[in-house]
């Protein structure tokens, strides 16, 4: 049996102990120690990391009684180890995790929601509820969140008496045999729960929600805490910072600078649409009565594309095929008839050309990977083969 070193003080991040086993795995050598600070995998909560006599800790997880750590090399049974985790690491998750219980305490005593799902991504947390949170709604709970950490809150964990159980009020999905862990931030939360945590609320630093939106009949959010949550909101003020200088405009006003930018741009977009009509009616007027027509036209969308086909092909009274794009990068085509079906032809063409494309009987678009000498001269032999 392991003591477990981790519930007697969160801070404890340099220990000693006695190695009481060590085998071998295919991983590595799975180390058991007769106590312990290395946090094992469970709650939701990821695996302490760190070194045991200067070995690397690659894994910790609790088996049974004992809590085992996968190290890159053996230790001696009977041998002393000092063991030192990685206390940032530590404290991040630790932040995480206490603060992801006041948030879902909160969310718990306003709607009556449960915590079905928890993981610690990379930059944010994410918390599944089985009800939706309104977006509206996150930044009172947010400053809710906060005033627990402003009162500095010590958090108590500890294992009710097995009479004292049943009356302890707390979080849980589903009934608990004992012994049951509670985690209390008094007044805020109440839950079952074998993490670790910090020692009052004052520790988590900040709490940020970011995001919420709805899932599987229910809501996940998004949220950080400490420094994960500066970093995370230091990341976005440089971006805003670059915004406001793209936009000369104050930081704290780039929302108005922006919308004022989207709605000169779709004034010019409305601007340039008109007379990119007014060109494409005159190019196809170029072409009026001349049967097929082949037409290069650099720097065309697909939209564009098949705006100018259908133009020549109104004035043209034959198959018009407007093509753009480069011989390095390939063409985008479209091709439209008034009459007869587009469909054998442009199997024809993708096949000859290296290409790929679809449509329907009088309108085929799609790209070609051949250089526009091969284009031209392909429909060259066809106009020769009629």
């Amino acid at each position: 049996m392991t003591r477990k070193l981790y519930y007697e003080d969160c801070h404890l991040h340099r220990f000693t102990a006695r190695v009481t086993g060590c085998e071998k795995r295919d991983t590595g050598y799975a180390v058991r120690l007769d106590a312990t600070a290395f946090y094992p995998e469970g709650g939701g909560q990821a695996c302490d990391l760190g070194k045991l006599n200067g070995i690397p800790v690659l894994d910790v997880q609790e088996l049974g009684e004992d809590v085992v750590h996968l190290c890159d090399a053996p230790l001696e049974v009977g041998s002393t180890a000092e063991g030192i985790i990685d206390y940032d690491r530590r404290f991040d998750l630790m932040q995480q995790h206490t603060g992801e219980h006041i948030v879902s305490g909160i969310i718990h005593r306003r709607y009556g929601y449960h915590n079905v799902g928890f993981h610690m991504g990379e930059h944010m947390i994410q918390i599944d509820f089985d009800g939706m949170v309104p977006a509206q709604d996150l930044s009172a709970i947010e400053l809710e969140a906060n005033s627990a950490l402003w009162q500095n809150i010590p958090v108590r964990c500890w294992y009710p008496e097995e009479a004292e159980l049943p009356g302890v009020v707390y979080r849980t999905k589903r009934a608990l045999p004992w012994p049951v862990r509670i985690v209390q931030v008094p007044g805020f939360d109440s839950c079952a729960c074998c993490g670790v945590h910090v020692e009052s609320t004052g520790e988590v630093g900040l709490v940020k929600l970011f995001t919420v939106a709805g899932l599987r009949g229910g809501c996940r959010i998004e949220m950080a805490c400490g420094k994960r949550a500066l970093a995370l909101l230091n990341a976005a003020f440089e971006q805003n910072r670059q915004v406001s200088q793209c936009f000369s405009a104050q930081w704290f006003e780039t929302g108005a600078a922006a919308r004022k930018m989207n709605e000169a741009l779709g004034a010019e977009k409305s601007r340039c649409n008109a007379l990119q009509s007014r060109i494409f009616e005159s190019i196809a007027k170029s072409y009026v009565n001349c049967g097929d027509v082949v037409h290069f036209e650099p720097g065309l969308d697909s939209v564009q594309l098949r705006q100018l086909a259908d133009a020549i092909g109104s004035q043209c009274r034959g198959r018009a095929v407007v093509f753009s794009g480069s011989d390095e990068a390939g063409y985008g085509f479209a091709a439209v008839a008034r009459t007869g079906d587009l469909r054998p032809f442009g199997k024809a063409m993708t096949a000859a050309l290296g290409g790929r494309g679809g449509g329907k009987p009088q309108f085929q678009q799609g790209r070609l990977s051949a250089t526009r000498q091969q284009i031209e001269a392909f429909f060259s032999a066809a106009a020769s083969r009629r």
